[in-house]
């Protein structure tokens, strides 16, 4: 049996491709230099999966920011705001991806939202009425023509017409692209056949998403029609699915005239049930997801085995693949030494999983395996004991009640006696939480965690960082101030640190966006508070101001969905941990004298499941109640806020409203504020914060951008439920930027809020 996988990391073993195109946004490098540096860092790719013995290794799966934009750029869907810029094709590359504001004009960028149930972001196209829809370049084929020259036959990876049709924003009736559109991608197949490329695999992630009738005979007319011509002789094609199974397409999937279809045996809950009563065609190649592409844990050999055996009792030829891409995942564990051995035996990253995928396919291959050292040795690693349980807290869960998910007062009436409690003016300022982690801020930790300088040292260090972000935010103005973060790496890895039952890595990057990377922690037991975490911090920052300070938390959804999480337990199960452990961090904050307490979910949306009908039974029910349960105990004074970014919020509305926040501030920028009709219609309580500008661009926004968002706002909002800020933290951003753009943000508060009185 050979084995593939449907994508691999792209950002480096230690993150070069962020830092080559960083000092090439600084100007310290030229383009070509740029893609040197990326054909060095694909030509490594590679070579790993040929040493590992990977068959049908992809190519173009590697790119520059995000593989959505690179689809749009090479489908010629660039707004003309972008191409009247005057740049090369980098430059407006990345003018779609983050933004420009120089000599040349000035333009926000693309919107961008999150890849399905994933920590990554992508790029969303926007196509108008002004779109021409075409095969602009061959680019797509940059990695093929390298790796060929290299002696490796690959298959370039390219986003499938219908995620691509159905992802894109449009300003006008999308059918109107279906023929253009199928055209393109056609060509493409007919330009890969004429350079001899044996196969070409369409990513096609949205035929997981519920479906209706007509998104099924949408499928089946662009596939038709980019099929329409192709010799029988030309190149090949795979149709790659993952985060889910096919349940409303399935069968006019396998009458299509593809060559492979790619399925997620993972998260796919029917793809073998649909196997077993609908067949699969007999002339095409099943790639078949049973590795699982987004979570750390080494694979169960023998589960793997069965359920390989099963499927080849089905189809002729099969190829061993990963459920996604390992772009969800790190490199190596390799570079995790310092974990303990018995943690680091039972982690699979990337690398590791290429090892997985070549021993199951030797093992599928054995009359038996009961003898084989390796496949002993996986399964007493899978019958060993769990990793630190703690009965203590297990019990704890196991004895809340449904008063512990609920705050006495009703939201309304604890509005009315929030707003006399912190006398705000109309149209509040604030920021999300973090401020820039300058060089400085960075070093000062980085010695510490060297051990160059003391823990007191440190601490004194984060103090001056904190009082002169104090006095910056009184200088501007602002309403409620924050004590800017200094003190974290990560909002997750941050508080994991603080938590029992987590580990954590060193160089265990993963890419969010562009040039954005995590290090999730690894949940590996259960989890408890072992001592204070933020309330020596926000204390102190209270103590210099008279103006409210934010006490700042990371939620137990997002530090739980942006994590890697224990496969031994329920979701559930880990995020009331995590909230009882907030929970006594929320009320050591409120002792202290905090009266407002933001409680960030940035990921609530994340691990959504994509199929409506299964929101509430695996999803909602309990991650709503973690939320809740972290608050729940404060006095009808203390004013919650929460936070989220970048993600669709309109269909989740109404279950936002029932976390029982008292204020949500949002990502709204980049979207263009669609979601302010949605809360007019869910008829919202809570008090809102519309993001007024986008902090994943360096842009600087004027007084009068932002004065007229707010303007729309209130149309929808009444004035006396609407906060002002960012949509997200500023820790990436530069401080000239931040400070320019925070002026202009109070400026254009204090500006409306005169014409409110």
């Amino acid at each position: 049996m050979e084995y593939t996988v449907v994508g691999f990391p792209r950002i480096g073993e230690h993150r070069e491709l962020k830092q080559a195109t960083e000092a090439y946004f600084r100007g310290e490098k030229q383009t070509h230099e740029l893609l040197a540096d990326v054909e060095r860092l694909r030509a490594a790719q590679w070579e790993k999966l040929r040493a590992c013995g990977a068959a049908l290794i992809p190519s173009n799966d590697f790119s520059l920011y995000d593989g959505m934009l690179d689809t749009a750029w090479m489908l010629n869907v660039i707004p003309g705001k972008y191409a009247r810029l005057g740049l090369d094709e980098v430059g407006t590359y990345f003018a779609m991806a983050r933004g420009y504001q120089g000599e040349h004009g000035d333009v926000t960028a693309l919107a961008m939202k999150k890849w399905f149930n994933t920590n990554y972001h992508y790029m969303v196209p926007e196509l108008d009425e002004n779109t021409t829809l075409c095969l602009r370049h061959a680019h797509f084929l940059d990695g093929y023509e390298q790796a060929k020259h290299m002696g490796i036959e690959t298959r370039p990876v390219v986003v499938g017409p219908y995620t691509f049709l159905k992802l894109a924003r449009s300003s006008c009736d999308k059918k109107q692209f279906i023929a253009s559109l199928a055209g393109a991608y056609a060509q493409l197949l007919k330009y890969a056949s004429s350079r001899g490329v044996q196969w070409v695999q369409f990513d096609e992630p949205a035929l997981v998403l519920d479906m209706t009738a007509e998104d099924v005979a949408l499928l089946g007319a662009l596939y038709e029609s980019v099929l329409a011509d192709r010799p029988a002789d030309g190149t090949k094609l795979l149709v790659q699915t993952y985060f889910g199974d096919v349940r409303d397409c399935y069968e006019r999937l396998c009458e299509l005239p593809v060559d492979g279809i790619g399925l997620d045996f993972v998260e796919g809950k029917l793809s073998a049930q649909l196997m077993a009563q609908h067949g699969f065609p007999a002339d095409k190649t099943l790639f078949a997801g049973v590795v699982n592409g987004k979570n750390v844990w080494r694979c169960r050999y023998r589960d793997m085995l069965e359920q390989l055996r099963k499927l080849c009792g089905m189809v002729r030829h099969v190829v061993l693949s990963t459920s996604c891409s390992l772009l969800h995942v790190p490199y190596t564990v390799a570079h995790e030494p310092q974990l303990p051995e018995q943690v680091r035996q039972r982690l699979a990253f990337a690398y590791e999983k290429l090892g997985e995928l070549r021993e199951i396919c030797r093992l599928v291959d054995l009359p038996d395996c009961a003898t084989d050292a390796a496949f002993l040795a996986n399964e007493a690693l899978h019958a060993a004991a769990p990793l630190a349980p703690n009965p203590a807290v297990q019990q704890q869960v196991a004895s809340l009640t449904p008063r512990d998910f609920k705050r006495e007062m009703p939201r309304r009436s604890r509005q009315a006696l929030q707003r006399e409690t912190l006398a705000l003016p109309l149209l509040p300022t604030t920021t999300i939480g973090s401020f820039p982690q300058t060089a400085s801020v960075k070093r000062h930790r980085a010695r510490w965690r060297k051990g160059e300088i003391s823990a007191d040292e440190y601490a004194n260090l984060v103090r001056v960082d904190i009082k002169r972000c104090i006095a910056l935010q009184e200088e501007l103005g602002l309403d409620v101030l924050v004590h800017g973060e200094y003190e974290r790496n990560d909002m997750v890895e941050y508080f994991g640190e603080n938590l029992a039952g987590f580990v954590f890595t060193r160089d265990a990057w993963v890419q969010s966006y562009g040039t954005r990377a995590t290090k999730p922690p690894i949940i590996v037991g259960d989890i408890s508070r072992i001592s204070s975490i933020t309330t020596p911090w926000i204390s102190y920052a209270a103590s210099l101001t008279q103006k409210p300070v934010k006490g700042m938390l990371t939620g137990p959804v997002t530090i739980f969905n942006w994590s890697f999480p224990r496969e031994d337990v329920p979701p559930a199960e880990s995020m009331y941990q995590i909230a009882l452990a907030l929970r006594e961090e929320v009320l050591e904050l409120e002792a202290a004298g905090i009266r407002i307490i933001q409680i960030d979910e940035a990921a609530l949306r994340e691990k959504l499941p994509l199929r409506r009908a299964d929101w509430h039974s695996e999803y909602l029910d309990f991650a709503l109640r973690a939320f809740r349960l972290c608050h729940s105990a404060v006095q009808p004074a203390t004013q919650i806020h929460t936070h989220m970014c970048y993600s669709e919020f309109e269909d989740i509305i109404s279950y936002i409203d029932a976390m029982d926040a008292d204020v949500i501030t949002f990502e709204a920028s980049r979207s263009k504020l669609t979601i302010l009709r949605a809360l007019v219609q869910n008829n919202f309580e809570t008090e809102v914060g519309p993001g007024v500008y986008d902090i994943h661009s360096p842009r600087v926004p004027s007084v009068t951008e932002i004065a007229a968002s707010l303007k729309l706002m209130l149309r929808d909002i009444p004035a006396d439920c609407l906060w002002v800020n960012p949509d997200c933290g500023l820790k990436t951003r530069g401080e000239p930027e931040t400070i320019a753009a925070l002026k202009n943000m109070v400026q254009a508060a204090s500006c409306v809020r005169d014409t409110l009185r």
